[in-house]
């Protein structure tokens, strides 16, 4: 979810798009659940293919629910999805996080979920959020935070897998470690934060760490984490086969845990900011 200047780090491949389907409302936005009251209005950005937009709108119906992404891709699987199972009051659309399509103070809430992380100048996208923000409303964001990733048993390739991961992201102008600067962000896009947390995503059982390692282990194949890696100059055809081996031994050692972590921020919008004078920040 970016404008077309930055570029994506993970691209929408399989790999990809099989994790962001994991996710829900319960695994990703448990910060959040606790403040959502029917009949809210929600934008969920950088929804991908819609499964926690399609909890939040369960949640908050007969209220509205929003998602927008940038890739015409992702949304057309997320309509499709919704087609056949999603609640009526979910819709999607081609959304840039710069530019939202929306008038000024149109929602009561807005979620953004491992968004910030990838954007070239995150605290412009979240001035664009408040400014489709009622004044007085919830944004709630969550990002991982890559520095404090880890795993065991220790793996020298998997040190590599993630100083790799931060050259690629620094390349894009991108900030893995997000969580570390989420506040930050915040409070320099003008909102008031009131509440900073943490919470994980643990593979630890024989299933979970399946799941993950299989996950990853394409994904440094065949993702643009590939591609990217091998057209900066950063990497080879034969480290990212070491490397994607070296998750798929990972997740079959007995005892193995991998604990991605993250940062969530929940803030208020006090002043509202107006179209035209967003458009002049940056």
């Amino acid at each position: 979810m970016s404008t077309p200047a930055d570029r994506y780090t993970h691209g929408h491949h399989e790999s990809v798009l099989r994790s962001h389907t994991w996710r829900t409302a319960e695994n990703s936005a448990g910060f959040l659940l606790p403040h959502l009251r029917t009949g809210q209005s929600v934008l969920d950005v950088g929804c991908g293919p819609g499964t926690i937009s399609a909890d939040l709108a369960r949640l908050v119906a007969p209220g509205k629910v929003v998602g927008i992404d940038l890739s015409n891709e992702v949304i057309a699987t997320a309509r499709q999805s919704i087609a056949e199972s999603g609640p009526s009051n979910l819709s999607f659309q081609v959304g840039d996080v710069y530019d939202l399509a929306f008038t000024d103070s149109s929602f009561e809430v807005i979620y953004a979920h491992q968004v910030l992380q990838h954007l070239s100048d995150p605290v412009r996208a979240l001035r664009e959020m408040r400014r489709v923000l009622l004044t007085g409303g919830l944004l709630a964001v969550r990002d991982a935070d890559y520095s404090e990733f880890t795993w065991s048993p220790s793996e020298p390739r998997l040190d590599r897998w993630l100083a790799l991961y931060h050259q690629i992201t620094k390349r894009n102008d991108a900030e893995a470690d997000a969580g570390h600067f989420l506040a930050d962000w915040v409070r320099d896009a003008g909102f008031d934060v009131w509440s900073t947390s943490t919470s994980e995503w643990t593979f630890r059982t024989a299933e979970e760490r399946t799941w993950w390692g299989d996950l990853w282990a394409d994904r440094v194949l065949y993702s643009e984490f590939a591609h990217q890696g091998i057209e900066f100059g950063l990497t080879t055809p034969e480290e990212l086969h070491d490397i994607s081996s070296a998750f798929r031994e990972w997740s079959q050692s007995v005892g193995a845990v991998f604990v991605v972590a993250h940062t969530e921020v929940l803030a208020r919008n006090g002043v509202p900011i107006r179209g035209p004078a967003n458009r002049s920040m940056s």
